[in-house]
């Protein structure tokens, strides 16, 4: 085995986890991908034997081109919640194996938690991700971001308590998630609107993003009466719900005549849904993997 394949071989073993870095960062699958990607040109291009952690390096070494992007989508002002979109999911079976996916998953990052990241600042979210998420220590963020490690803790503190207030916290039997979810659409399929309400917490959120070719992005609605309304409008969809894992959490993907028509993650807490965030991009869609969920169903 010569170098570049020995090389290729210790990337590898880091791959699953930059990747796993990447989207939280960017809430981009395809992102995620290409700053991994760029990570192992630049390895290509250095002194290996001059990096006595590889896995520190190649972690700093995606941040900061993460980091880049989200200044450019700032330069750019783009909001993904007004005119902008859900982040990507990461849809899966809802027993998942492959190694890739579980780093994706771990700490169930759902898509509700992945929308309040989009609302922080390039500075707040990568201190928030790589110490909460990564445990990098602040010493080693500082440089990243030309700050002192007590100034990116105050980031990454600042991020926190954004997070707790707006981020809903998931259920933890996956079980008990996927029978409230269950009876949501059992709901909606009877055209029974109080069953409805009672399964939705009085302040759901519903995001709904229709991408570009729609002529629109993220919908949001409010309110358990009204996303209720909202479901009834489209009980007829509920017949094609197949279910899987969305971002770690119950949720289903919604075909018809072989092709998506969504994808939608909904967070449980207490037993009652507090937030729907769902993907009906016909662009996006069909950029997914879903051979695995529709072969289950």
């Amino acid at each position: 085995m010569d170098e570049h394949e020995l090389l290729a071989g210790r990337f590898e073993e880091h791959r699953a986890h930059l990747k796993a870095v990447a989207y939280r960062m960017l809430g981009s699958l395809g992102e995620a991908e290409d700053a991994v990607q760029e990570a192992w040109l630049r390895l290509g291009r250095s002194d290996v034997g001059a990096v006595e952690n590889l896995g520190g390096w190649l972690t700093t070494v995606v941040s900061r081109l993460c980091l880049d992007t989200l200044r450019s989508r700032a330069t750019r002002h783009e909001d993904p919640l007004e005119g902008g979109r859900v982040p990507d999911p990461v849809v899966s079976r809802e027993t998942v194996t492959d190694p890739e996916q579980q780093a994706m998953l771990a700490d169930s990052v759902g898509l509700a938690l992945m929308v309040v990241l989009e609302s922080l600042s390039p500075a707040e979210r990568l201190s928030f991700v790589l110490h909460d998420m990564f445990a990098v220590p602040f010493d080693d963020i500082a440089p990243m971001l030309e700050k002192s490690p007590a100034a990116v803790r105050q980031l990454a503190s600042r991020a926190r308590r954004r997070v707790r207030g707006r981020a809903p916290t998931p259920d933890p039997d996956l079980g008990a998630q996927r029978r409230v979810v269950d009876a949501f659409f059992a709901a909606a399929r009877e055209g029974d609107f109080e069953a409805l309400v009672s399964v939705l917490h009085p302040d759901i959120v519903l995001r709904s993003d229709g991408g570009v070719a729609r002529g629109r992005h993220t919908v949001v609605l409010n309110g358990a009466r009204t996303v209720a309304g909202q479901a009834l409008m489209f009980s007829g969809a509920s017949r094609f719900v197949r279910p899987a894992l969305i971002n770690g959490v119950a949720g289903v993907v919604v075909t018809a005549n072989g092709r998506p028509l969504s994808v939608m993650a909904f967070t449980v807490t207490d037993g009652l849904i507090v937030s729907i965030d769902a993907i009906a991009d016909p662009d996006r869609l069909a950029s997914l993997d879903l051979a695995g969920i529709e072969a289950d169903s």
